[in-house]
């Protein structure tokens, strides 16, 4: 039987989350990120660099059931093959990662696959070569990728306009400045710190989807 397309939507793109436990004090990650669902979140991706395969996986595992219960997309940084081993609903590659049509070669046809770009040459190549959705960033610097060049408004709106699939604005987002993104034509942001680093995740979401819905489109 063949299985059907995982489609992305531009409204999958409204709140995208990606994991980071290293500000999670004493909660735990699962604990975090059902918090999150529950304040709004539309898409999670779970990054680990530094977790080992077994803990890795049976962290994958976990959360693609909680991704489930609130019946949000769920993709995996980068690991092509764990991805793949718990039949996530796809991954997220950057330009230095799996080469994207690798990755479709693994994960086949009706996973989602999104691309990192940071120009219109990046965001072009990608949609071609069968790119899901688009992170397009830094917005702003960030911490959590220090090495990330900033994007300006003038390029988002060239890459908004030269690709038909979903754009994310990712990179240095918070609630002081997300009302900065809009006219830049983006279906959403990606956040790590501005959900994870809170006090209140579920709070914090609920404000931050309230703010992301004045700058999308």
């Amino acid at each position: 039987m063949e299985r059907r397309k995982i489609l992305v939507t531009k409204e999958d793109m409204r709140l995208y989350a990606v994991t980071d436990r290293s500000w999670l004090g004493d909660k735990t990650l699962v604990e975090a990120v059902e918090e999150a669902c529950r304040g709004g979140i539309t898409f999670l991706q779970l990054r680990e660099k530094d977790l080992n395969p077994e803990d890795f996986m049976e962290e994958a595992r976990v959360l693609k059931k909680v991704a489930q219960k609130y019946q949000i997309p769920f993709v995996i940084n980068d690991n092509v093959a764990i991805a793949k081993e718990v039949d996530a609903d796809g991954v997220h590659v950057g330009q230095s990662d799996m080469e994207l049509k690798k990755a479709r070669e693994i994960l086949g046809p009706d996973k989602i696959i999104g691309v990192s770009a940071h120009n219109v040459e990046e965001a072009v190549l990608a949609e071609k070569n069968g790119a899901d959705y688009l992170g397009v960033g830094a917005f702003h610097a960030t911490g959590t990728k220090e090495e990330a060049k900033v994007v300006d408004r003038e390029t988002y709106q060239a890459i908004r306009s030269a690709v038909s699939i979903p754009v994310v604005a990712i990179g240095g987002i918070s609630l002081e400045n997300i009302g900065e993104l809009k006219g830049y034509g983006v279906d959403g942001v990606a956040l790590v710190s501005a959900i994870f680093a809170s006090r209140d995740i579920e709070a914090a979401c609920r404000c931050l989807r309230e703010e992301v819905e004045k700058i999308v489109g």
